[in-house]
């Protein structure tokens, strides 16, 4: 089975949103998120996100489905909710990584805290693309702590190293890997 990647923006105090919403507006990093989330070696292909039903409907009206990509949400009650066309409904994220197999080029899970907790523990996961914000903001939604199954490796080419500002927040780019297991 492919492997998957997730993307996240972590305040300090390890907060990743609040009330439905995240807790600073950057711009870049909203950018970036996009630009990593669409990229393909294959222009015939589009990538997978991976989300939670409340980070679903976190995202604006107006901006959902993310564009570009194939959009997946899991849900534990797949039709208390109507979804537009297009819109992957899953009931786990392994029954969502079974029916998208063959029809993406890449996979990011992008949350909520408990998405990304059971996709961390998943053998299928390979990296964290994490943002590291690098002030605390007030949150209600927390990301899981990153174990010491995965270890800090290198960016790649076209992402920055260095600290980074926008509105007066300094925030970091960084990638965790999965240490490979033997199952």
């Amino acid at each position: 089975m492919k492997k998957f990647s997730l993307i996240v923006a972590v305040c300090s105090n390890g907060g990743i949103g609040i009330k439905g919403d995240l807790p600073w507006r950057l711009k870049s990093e909203l950018r970036h998120f996009a630009r990593m989330t669409k990229r393909v070696a294959d222009p015939g292909k589009r990538n997978a996100i991976i989300m939670g039903r409340k980070t679903y409907f976190g995202i604006p009206e107006g901006r959902r489905p993310l564009p570009d990509r194939l959009n997946v949400v899991l849900t534990r009650s797949p039709t208390s909710n109507t979804y537009p066309e297009g819109v992957l409904v899953c009931t786990s994220l392994e029954d969502a990584l079974v029916k998208i197999q063959d029809q993406v080029e890449n996979i990011w899970i992008i949350g909520g805290s408990a998405v990304y907790k059971e996709a961390m523990k998943s053998r299928h996961c390979h990296r964290i693309y994490l943002t590291e914000i690098l002030a605390p903001f007030e949150c209600d939604a927390f990301f899981p702590e990153i174990g010491k199954e995965f270890r800090q490796v290198g960016n790649e080419a076209d992402v920055a190293e260095e600290v980074q500002e926008e509105n007066g927040v300094r925030f970091q780019y960084k990638i965790y890997e999965k240490k490979a297991i033997d199952y």
